[in-house]
């Protein structure tokens, strides 16, 4: 394309402002002949305003390169510069035609500009190439190709009408990712992961959901990603997400990493490890990992003897019953001065602290007593302590057996769960396997230390085994809780399904899809997958595949057993109360012993 620089500058700016935003320039123009150049030069710097781009170097050298983030560069090529070949061919190699802007176009000769078939111009390319249309047109077109393998595919950016001085926009959208969505049947290359081989025979049938769930949602909305850019799609199986051996990256990562697949179409988590080697576009799998477990019953992990009553009304019983003794007890002594009572008659309330706690004792446990009261008083008071105490543990007696069917809500945190002693359980996948091995936090290491392999028996289980031992209870399984509740809503009771506590144990956000770093696609890939997700195609799929929190429908249906752990308390009690009548009997046993020997030889030193 013949032109003067000062066409080639209006052209160049025409340009620059359909895009929309300010850009840094940079290049070679006009480098046979220096004064043509300084005109060029001097062509942008007479039309200042807010969008007119900076130039800040006319020169290429490899500096210009190092930041491939940089979106707002403008590289002009002067395809009559004997450097010109030389500067696409290192930028391709250095892969930038992701992120930087190239104008190319002649300025002494009218040829068409030939792109080289191994310039690496893809789908987010943004290559520009001006040539003649006539003697004062100058046509504008953009190139890409989807892959390095396919043909070049041209389009119309604009038409410059030299008579009028303004570029005439020909574009569809000026959105890049929308005009080059279709990718007519261009084959793209998806990566996933199997766990089970039966997976592959059922990827979009909905059968055993359970399994290698997260890889059969993606797969079907790769499928309709896929229709939505137009394309074609090879999947290649392997059997893990990938982890880095030292020298280079396995499993999905590694076939995104060496250009192998183009799309992961299995979800991963984030780590610091993985950023550099993928991207991730976006979430599609909300789903979580979570220790399950059954509510275990109150008694569980509270004293159920001492919960029926508040600590005040506790408080007041006792003072309560110190008030009856000591009144019992005055009332007994007055009694005993007042009335003719026979020394001798062991069924009389005598006027002792023991006799009278042990009345109001009895009372309160609904047991009577061996004393009874002589005086009228002392039997007022009497009935008064049976009638209180009677309300007292009639209302006690019934909270027990509430609190005896009632499940524990007490085990709410990582360090409840920690301190419990449930049993623990881990559903066999690699990522838990992963995950568990690797925690550094110090809750989480106890757990994975202290609770999960030293549990006596294989810490990692089938999903079946886990839901199995969690119905049985008292057993904390960790599972990824959307495909673990398809299992639990099968296999448990209704009444079952009300006892059911999660705890959140990965400090992760929920898997996102992955592309190949720097991928031309990235952008359409995006858009797909965003659209998908506000027309409901992504919710569908996950609500298809994955089951919810089974809802409660049948608490208290089922009659519940007292075992030996909800009575241990009693069962303390009553071990103690056994252990201190002994000591009690041997001290008594002993004193009387002693007496019995000091009387003895009181009467030999009396005989002496």
């Amino acid at each position: 394309m013949q032109s003067s620089p000062v066409l080639l500058s209006a052209v160049i700016r025409a340009i620059l402002q359909l895009l929309g935003s300010p850009f840094r320039i940079t290049g070679n123009v006009f480098c046979s002949n220096p004064s043509q150049h300084f005109s060029f030069l001097k062509s942008f710097a007479a039309h200042p305003n807010d969008e007119s781009p900076a130039f800040f170097t006319d020169s290429l050298s490899g500096s210009d390169y190092r930041n491939v983030e940089e979106h707002r560069t403008v590289v002009l090529v002067d395809f009559d510069c004997p450097t010109a070949m030389e500067i696409l061919a290192n930028a391709s190699h250095q892969e930038i035609y992701y992120n930087y802007k190239w104008i190319l176009f002649h300025t002494t000769s009218r040829e068409k500009i030939q792109i080289p078939t191994d310039l690496r111009v893809l789908v987010s390319s943004e290559v520009f190439v001006l040539h003649p249309d006539g003697e004062e047109n100058v046509a504008v077109e953009q190139v890409y190709r989807h892959r390095p393998d396919t043909p070049q595919i041209w389009e119309t950016f604009g038409l410059w009408r030299g008579n009028q001085g303004v570029l005439e926009d020909h574009r569809s959208t000026p959105i890049t990712s929308r005009r080059r969505q279709n990718t007519q049947k261009a084959l793209l290359r998806a990566s996933m992961v199997i766990t089970h081989n039966d997976t592959l025979q059922h990827l979009d049938d909905y059968h055993d959901k359970h399994i290698d769930t997260i890889t059969k949602v993606n797969y079907i909305l790769t499928n309709h990603l896929i229709d939505y850019v137009n394309g074609s799609v090879a999947y290649s199986i392997v059997p893990t997400w990938g982890y880095f051996n030292g020298s280079a990256w396995s499993g999905m990562i590694g076939e995104l990493d060496q250009d192998l697949a183009d799309l992961g179409a299995s979800p991963l988590f984030y780590t610091v490890d993985r950023i550099p080697v993928i991207q991730y576009i976006a979430m599609t799998t909300p789903t979580r990992s979570k220790f399950v477990f059954r509510s275990p019953k109150l008694s569980f992990t509270d004293n159920v003897f001492i919960l029926p009553f508040d600590t005040f009304v506790w408080y007041s019983l006792i003072t309560l019953m110190i008030l009856l003794v000591l009144i019992l007890t005055l009332a007994a002594a007055i009694e005993w001065r007042t009335l003719d009572i026979d020394p001798e008659d062991s069924q009389s309330l005598r006027p002792k602290i023991m006799e009278a706690f042990m009345v109001v004792f009895g009372a309160s446990c609904q047991q009577g007593s061996s004393q009874n009261p002589r005086g009228f008083s002392t039997r007022c008071i009497t009935f008064l302590a049976f009638i209180v105490l009677f309300f007292l543990y009639t209302s006690y007696s019934a909270n027990i057996v509430a609190l005896l069917q009632s499940p524990s809500r007490k085990i709410k945190t990582l360090p409840d769960l920690l301190a419990s002693r449930l049993k623990f359980g881990v559903d066999d996948t690699v990522f838990n396997r992963y995950y568990f091995t690797h925690q550094t936090e110090p809750i989480r290491k106890a757990i994975y230390e202290q609770k999960v392999i030293q549990r006596g028996s294989p810490a990692f289980m089938a999903l079946e085994q886990g839901i199995k031992l969690l119905r049985g209870g008292l057993f904390a399984f960790h599972m990824e809780t959307g495909v673990g509740y398809k299992v639990v809503t099968e296999t448990f009771f209704e009444s079952e399904k009300c006892d059911l506590q999660e705890i959140q144990f990965y400090e992760l956000i929920d898997p996102w899809y992955a592309i190949q770093k720097n991928s031309s696609f990235k952008e359409v890939f995006k858009v797909g997958l965003f659209r998908m997700q506000e027309n409901g195609l992504q919710e569908r799929e996950n609500s298809l595949l994955y089951t919810k929190k089974p809802e409660c429908h049948g608490s208290g249906g089922n009659f519940v057993t007292v075992g030996l752990i909800d009575i241990q308390p009693a069962m303390l009690l009553f071990a103690w109360g056994i252990i201190i009548s002994l000591g009690i009997f041997c001290i008594e046993f002993g004193a009387k012993k002693f007496k019995h020997e000091l009387q003895q030889r009181m009467k030999c030193c009396r005989k002496y």
